[in-house]
């Protein structure tokens, strides 16, 4: 029977679902072309089934659960598309479906949890502690104190309620493997779960904080934002309808350290590679890959680009990316020739005229992505004295951005930008760092920078 424009379901795929083992929060497309992928992949996909929960949405669970959890990954090279079905979502539910995200952790046979939220879905303030004044917080803290199984929104308050299920139910520790851009992300992690559980007040809920193992890991796929389109291009290459297909670039890079307290799968059959430190990788990634993203997404249109692709291949964006890459690796501690083959692998990447990866969606939230992915190498450079020509450009072309030049603002903690320019880059440069406000030849430097870059 031909198989044209037929639903895909795992009846139709002939895909078995495995037993959910592994839980995650954040079902988005690099999720699914990620630690999905990853999963699918290793020698014992058969016994680690996902169950995957959406942030805040339900449409993309709603999509994804009318076809089992299948779904097209398409693989997105200069010259052809690969296709391939991923079946290692079990299950998948809509974010507010707090009963079935407890139900999970309550499970014996659970053993690993994995996040995918976005660097401001940790809720933290600038200096890494949870942000208690953010009113989605403060509700949580409030329904935790009244009742530990009340439903709750923040990604701190759904882990810390789920390990104090699993802790009510005998369970055993887990891992909880943050798969998102920040610094130390498992560490991260077990910082605002352990002062979320403090703002609380409970001593049970600090136990359950204590009750996993926190795996710091660094992650890299480019996974633009799906489009209309991906769907119509799949079902024209295999003939099946998928309403939730991911396109993805070949490269993938996955480096995992801490404990697995329960067991894990073999991801490194898929080429994930466990490390004493993810440190050094993780510094790398963070700036020359995202810290590069970061500089297209603001610079870029202002030069009259949309999207990665379009913004490198300027020979303007090209040099300012360049400049950009030999500070931030003065920063790292790898070998200067890995560095080197690392940038010369990005830049194949970005020149992929095939992946659409719009600068819009790159410059969201750049209050809690640049403090990550620039200041670090800002405030190496100024302590030896240097004005750094690279990261103050990043920082104009926000503050630029900021101020309503470029693609729009679609960032919470963005600060306010209007008014005098000098006073507008002090502020952006407070937002990143009190103590960068008061640097006045810094202030200075981006208020130029920011006026010879103005369109």
């Amino acid at each position: 029977m031909s198989t044209a424009h037929r639903p895909l379901t795992r009846a139709a795929a002939g895909h078995p679902a495995a037993p959910v083992r592994l839980l995650h929060l954040g079902l988005g497309g690099f999720f699914r072309a990620h630690q999905a992928w990853y999963t699918a992949h290793a020698r014992d996909a058969d016994r680690w089934g996902i169950a995957a929960f959406s942030g805040s949405s339900t449409a993309t669970a709603a999509r994804l659960t009318a076809q089992d959890g299948l779904y097209h990954l398409v693989t997105r090279a200069a010259d052809a598309d690969r296709f391939e079905v991923i079946g290692s979502l079990t299950a998948t539910h809509p974010g507010g479906d707090h009963a079935a995200w407890l139900d999970y952790w309550r499970r014996p046979e659970l053993a690993v949890v994995t996040l995918t939220v976005t660097e401001a879905g940790y809720g933290r303030g600038a200096t890494g502690a949870l942000d208690l004044d953010r009113p989605a917080l403060r509700a949580d803290i409030a329904a935790l104190r009244a009742d530990p199984e009340a439903p709750v929104g923040a990604a701190p308050a759904r882990i810390l309620a789920g390990l104090a299920a699993r802790r009510r139910a005998g369970g055993g520790p887990v891992a909880i493997v943050s798969c998102d851009n920040l610094p130390g992300n498992g560490a991260a992690t077990a910082r605002v779960v352990r002062e979320l559980a403090d703002a609380v007040g409970s001593e049970t809920l600090r136990a359950a904080a204590g009750h996993a193992s926190y795996v710091t890991t660094m992650v890299d796929r480019i996974t633009p934002y799906p489009t209309d389109d991906d769907a119509a291009v799949v079902r024209a290459a295999t003939g099946w309808a998928d309403a939730a297909p991911v396109v993805t670039e070949p490269f993938s890079e996955w480096v995992l350290s801490g404990e697995f307290p329960a067991g894990r799968p073999h991801w490194e059959d898929a080429g994930a590679r466990f490390v004493a430190d993810a440190t050094p990788y993780e510094e790398r990634k963070l700036w020359l890959l995202n810290g590069g993203h970061s500089l297209l997404a603001y610079a870029g249109p202002l030069r009259g680009h949309a999207t990665v692709a379009e913004a490198v291949t300027d020979p303007v964006c090209r040099m300012w990316l360049d400049q950009w890459w030999s500070e931030a690796s003065n920063q790292l501690t790898l070998p200067a020739q890995e560095l080197l083959d690392y940038c010369a692998a990005l830049t194949e990447r970005f020149t992929n005229p095939r992946m659409r990866h719009t600068l819009a969606k790159i410059a969201e939230d750049g209050s809690q992505k640049l403090p990550v992915r620039v200041l670090p190498t800002l405030r190496a450079e100024r302590k030896q004295g240097a004005l750094p020509e690279g990261a103050i450009r990043i920082v104009a072309a926000w503050l630029l951005h900021l101020r309503g030049i470029g693609v729009p603002v679609r960032d919470a903690g963005a600060p306010d930008a209007a008014g005098p320019l000098p006073d507008a880059a002090a502020a952006a440069l407070g937002a990143l760092e009190t103590a960068l406000a008061r640097d006045a030849e810094l202030v200075d430097a981006v208020a130029s920078r920011a006026r010879e870059l103005a369109p």
